[in-house]
């Protein structure tokens, strides 16, 4: 699948030179006025119209081969191949923890107070607790 899209995306950059250099050999609309008084497209290689039919027509089977590329490049890059599995596949799973090292967390009920020293007890940094109201 990468292969052909790289074989692709170098015929496309390929043609897109080449429709560039025929576009910039093109004479304009207003170079034909010209060549009625002498110019100098009376010398070409094509002539004075053949230039313009083959070049015109080079253009548009090029321009044709860019289009159909563009098409195929934008199929092969949204229908790339789809890691198997679902959503969860990709979830990375947790090593379960040896007995040892477990520490059991158990809830705290409602209403029972865990962490308050009761009066006049000392805290770890043995300063009295203060009393707070529920």
């Amino acid at each position: 699948m990468d292969t052909w899209l790289t074989v692709i995306l170098v015929f496309h950059v390929i043609v897109a030179l080449a429709v560039i250099g025929l576009v910039l050999l093109q004479h304009g609309k207003g170079a034909d006025m010209g060549s009625g008084f002498g110019g100098g497209s009376s010398g070409s290689l094509f002539g004075a119209s053949g230039s313009a039919n083959f070049l015109s027509r080079a253009t548009a089977v090029l321009a044709t081969i860019f289009f159909l590329t563009s098409l195929g490049l934008a199929y092969l890059a949204t229908h790339k191949p789809k890691a198997g599995g679902g959503v969860m596949d990709a979830v990375k799973t947790e090593q379960p923890v040896s007995g040892t090292d477990k520490k059991v967390v158990e809830p705290a009920k409602a209403g029972a107070a865990t962490d308050v020293p009761k009066d006049g007890a000392k805290d770890a940094g043995g300063n009295k607790a203060k009393q707070v109201p529920n």
